[in-house]
Formats: C-alpha cells, sequence, structure tokens
C-alpha cells in the first residue's frame, strides 16, 4: 500500500511539474490580442483554448474589429494560463499572386549611409562626426531648407565658404539640429563636411496578394533597409513594376543564392508604406484578378505539410512543397512567425532552397494563406522564416 502511495505521489509531483511548466509556456508564447472570426472556441497547439465572443457586432462592410472582449486562456480547458483580448473581425478573402516584381524606392529625407575623415593642413578630422552627426540619421533640412535628394544634399554642402550648416535630422523617431562646422580640404581646395548620403534604393521581390477590398498591393513580408545602415528606409514614394526573372544563383550553405531580374515598364502600383512587416501600396489597374485564398487566423497556423507560391524561372508562379516546422504566436515576433522547411525536391535542385528575392512568397496550407516567407537561413537554405498572413492584412489595410 505503502509503495502504491509513493507512485501516486512521483505521478501527481510530474504531473504538477508538467502544469505548471505548460502555464508558464502559454504566458510567454501565446499572444495577448487574439482575432476571433465567429468561432465558439479557439485552439492553440490544441491544448490551450479560449472562448470567443459570438455575440460581438462586426462591421462586415468595411472589415473593421468594431468590438473586444477579454477572454480567459486555459489549459485543457480548465487550467487558466492568462487572459487575452478577444476582437471579432470579419473573415477576409484577397488574391495571392507569386509574381516577381521589381521595387523603386525613393527615401523621405536623406539617408546618412556614413561619415568619413578629411585631410586638413592640420591632420585628418571627421566634421560630420564631431558635430554629433550619425550613422543612420535622416537629413530632413539643412538651413531650414527641406532636403528630398541626396543630389541637393551634396549641392548644397559643396557651395560653402566655410559657414557653419544647421542641420536637422530624424533619429530613432525623434527629430535632432546640430551645427556642422565643414574644413577646408587643400588637397580638393574647397571645404568639406565627411558625409555619405543616400536616397534611394532598387531591388526584387515577390508580391503576398492583392487586397480588393482597398485595392491594395502586399509584398515582401519584411521592411526594405539600407544596406549600409540596417535601418528601414522611410518611404517618400516609389513605384513596383513587373519583372521577368532573367538568371537565378543557387543557394549554398553559408551563401544565400538570388534571382536575377529584368525590370519592364509596366507599371503594377505605387509603394507607400515601407514597415516591419513588409512593403505596401496602392494597386493602379483594374482589380486583380486570380487565385482567392482566404486569410487564415494566427490560431489555425499550424506545424506541418503546406505550401509556397513562388517564381522563380520564366513560368511563373508554381507551388511547391514546404513544412512548417515551428510557429511563434507573440505578437512582437516580427516578421519571424514560423519556420519553413523547403521539402520539395523540384525546388531544391532548381535553388539550392530559398533565395534572395522568393520574399513575400504566400504560404497556403488547408486551402487558406497562412502567411509569407520572409527570411532565408543563410546556413541552412533549405529553411527560412515566415509571417503571418493576418499581420499583412492588416497593413494593408492602412493603405489609402
Amino acid at each position: 500500500m505503502k509503495k502504491i502511495i509513493r507512485i501516486a505521489d512521483v505521478c501527481f509531483a510530474y504531473l504538477t511539474v508538467v502544469i505548471f511548466v505548460l502555464v508558464g509556456l502559454g504566458k510567454y508564447t501565446l499572444p495577448g490580442e487574439i482575432s476571433s472570426y465567429s468561432s465558439k472556441e479557439i485552439k492553440y497547439n490544441h491544448i490551450y483554448t479560449v472562448d470567443a465572443n459570438d455575440d460581438a457586432k462586426v462591421d462586415f462592410q468595411n472589415n473593421q474589429r468594431v468590438s473586444s472582449s477579454e477572454s480567459e486562456i486555459k489549459l485543457f480547458g480548465a487550467i487558466p494560463v492568462k487572459t487575452a483580448t478577444v476582437l471579432q473581425v470579419n473573415k477576409r478573402n484577397v488574391v495571392v499572386s507569386g509574381e516577381s516584381f521589381g521595387i523603386k524606392l525613393y527615401t523621405d529625407g536623406v539617408i546618412i549611409v556614413g561619415t568619413k575623415d578629411v585631410e586638413t593642413k592640420d591632420g585628418k578630422c571627421n566634421p560630420a562626426a564631431d558635430a554629433g552627426l550619425e550613422k543612420g540619421d535622416i537629413i530632413v533640412s539643412i538651413n531650414n531648407i527641406k532636403m528630398l535628394s541626396s543630389e541637393q544634399v551634396e549641392e548644397v554642402f559643396n557651395d560653402n565658404n566655410g559657414k557653419a550648416y544647421e542641420v536637422k535630422v530624424k533619429r530613432n523617431g525623434n527629430y535632432k539640429t546640430f551645427t556642422l562646422n565643414p574644413v577646408f580640404s587643400p588637397s580638393e581646395q574647397k571645404y568639406k563636411v565627411g558625409v555619405w548620403v543616400r536616397d534611394s534604393t532598387a531591388g526584387i521581390g515577390t508580391i503576398t496578394f492583392y487586397n480588393p477590398d482597398n485595392n491594395s498591393i502586399a509584398a515582401l513580408g519584411h521592411p526594405i533597409t539600407d544596406v549600409d545602415t540596417n535601418e528601414i528606409m522611410p518611404i517618400l514614394n516609389g513605384e513596383a513594376v513587373k519583372a521577368n526573372v532573367t538568371k537565378l544563383y543557387k543557394s549554398v550553405d553559408g551563401e544565400a543564392g538570388s534571382l536575377c531580374c529584368d525590370f519592364t515598364n509596366d507599371t503594377i502600383g505605387t509603394l507607400t508604406l515601407n514597415s516591419r512587416f513588409g512593403v505596401y501600396g496602392k494597386y493602379e489597374n483594374e482589380i486583380a484578378s486570380g487565385l482567392i485564398y482566404e486569410i487564415a487566423p494566427v490560431q489555425e497556423v499550424e506545424r506541418g505539410t503546406a505550401q509556397i507560391l513562388c517564381t522563380v524561372d520564366e513560368n511563373g508562379p508554381q507551388l511547391y512543397t514546404v513544412e512548417i516546422t515551428r510557429i511563434s504566436y507573440r505578437t512582437n515576433g516580427g516578421e519571424k512567425n514560423m519556420v519553413i522547411k523547403v521539402v520539395d525536391e523540384n525546388l531544391i535542385e532548381k535553388t539550392g532552397g530559398i533565395v534572395q528575392g522568393m520574399s513575400g512568397s504566400p504560404i497556403i496550407q488547408n486551402g487558406k494563406l497562412v502567411g509569407a516567407l520572409t527570411h532565408v537561413i543563410v546556413d541552412n537554405p533549405e529553411k527560412g522564416y515566415g509571417i503571418f498572413a493576418e499581420k499583412m492584412v492588416e497593413q494593408s489595410d492602412l493603405i489609402e
């Protein structure tokens, strides 16, 4: 009898530890805000559940969240884990793409991509750094004149007789003004400020979907960042154009491959938003037609088989098999909500796995759009990251 009691005590202690771990894991990994598509019960990993409020009102005309409620996430439907805000939303449909496209982007302000020493009669100095300017600063104005291009900045800085400049920059969302004193360079016989700037970029990616509710474009699933500063480039204006794949460099362990494309003169739309969740803009033609998929709520995304729709050759968008191997439900997951592994031998043969230019490729699972491919894992290019489609459609709703 005593032996049975000891076994029971051990089992009870083990069960208590398991429950304690699962509750702690749920508190850490599960989101504090949940979108409900009028399902009576929402499940995460088959062990966490939360009741949705079916009586909440939804603006079905505008697909807006108009009601929310507080609900308890429970382990095994009984043990409280955390309180979450349940937002009632309408089911959403989008037109998926998977097409490669060209990106032309001009920044709102001029980005400082570096500072440099200037050789003077007294030795080397760095006027820009001495003034307090830093790599990644966005020049907004010089002497109260708004700066719109790198050419304009260079023209202003090159036309001086040694007088100081008042340079206004945007840094981490805040505005700062610095006094920049140019120095004379005997070798160039003119005054220099020692700063490198950039105002535009170009590249290729993949369009994820068209949002028919406001005729917008959603692409990439990650932001366009400056190659030197790694800062998100603020858009002044941008253009999305059609592009044709002309060549492909395969990925190998330790080195990501890439698509090579020729830009065409066919404009797809204007780009107006560059956020941590992708690039978005207005589609300039008639409402896009194509494959219509429902957006899957985050809680329906599951580990297992899925497909990506991408363009890697002249044949246009094709479906390839992948596996979702890991999911992060945390709201601060950015563009890395899922880990994706390519298992389609045909795609591996063509590309070596995931290559640059495939960012934005739609991820389809159980007949719904669950996300988009965002990054390749360079050390293992058959794997990469993905973002939830729910996040991307919310961003596309911001396009006017």
